[in-house]
């Protein structure tokens, strides 16, 4: 894996567990992560299909965080500086994170579509936490996976992750 597409997976992760924080201790900070984590790298191997995508991240850069902070209200700078992750926000990433975050169903279609990625279906791991998540899971990330707080966010991007769900693989188009 590219270490710009690893920059922009942690970036998105980053930003979804500020913007929306896990509700309760170190457990629940735990699997908040795993679960934010498993959603934007599902979300970025879908954005970027293919190694090549993944490497021109070093040379185009994402767009950052600046309108997700508009649209949430969910940045206030860190006075410590360390606010440089901020430029690998992948607005797209972040936005299709959240849809999968509140929707499993769709979370479950952007598994299986995985498979025609270069970066193939074991990308994403198992991806319980995501498309079937436990009691625990989403008492912990109960602010990330409201469908009514992310809505501003997930919204942003949904129409593009929903039509390239539905796009009918290439192999099945009539010659």
């Amino acid at each position: 894996m590219h270490s710009e597409f690893s920059s922009v997976i942690a970036a998105a992760t980053r930003w979804l567990l500020s913007a929306y924080p896990a509700t309760g201790g170190a457990l629940s900070r735990a699997l908040t992560e795993a679960q934010a984590r498993q959603a934007a790298t599902v979300a970025a191997a879908l954005r970027h299909p293919t190694a090549v995508d993944a490497a021109l991240l070093g040379l185009l850069a994402p767009g950052g965080a600046d309108r997700l902070d508009r649209i949430a209200g969910a940045w206030v700078a860190g006075e410590d500086g360390e606010d440089g992750w901020r430029t690998w926000v992948d607005e797209v990433v972040v936005s299709w994170a959240a849809c999968l975050l509140s929707d499993p169903d769709l979370a479950a279609s952007a598994v299986t579509a995985l498979a025609a990625t270069e970066h193939g279906a074991s990308l994403a791991g198992d991806a319980l936490r995501l498309t079937d998540p436990g009691t625990h899971d989403r008492a912990a990330a109960a602010l990330l996976r409201h469908p009514d707080l992310v809505a501003p966010i997930a919204g942003l991007h949904r129409a593009e992750l929903t039509a390239l769900l539905a796009a009918e693989p290439l192999d099945s188009f009539p010659a």
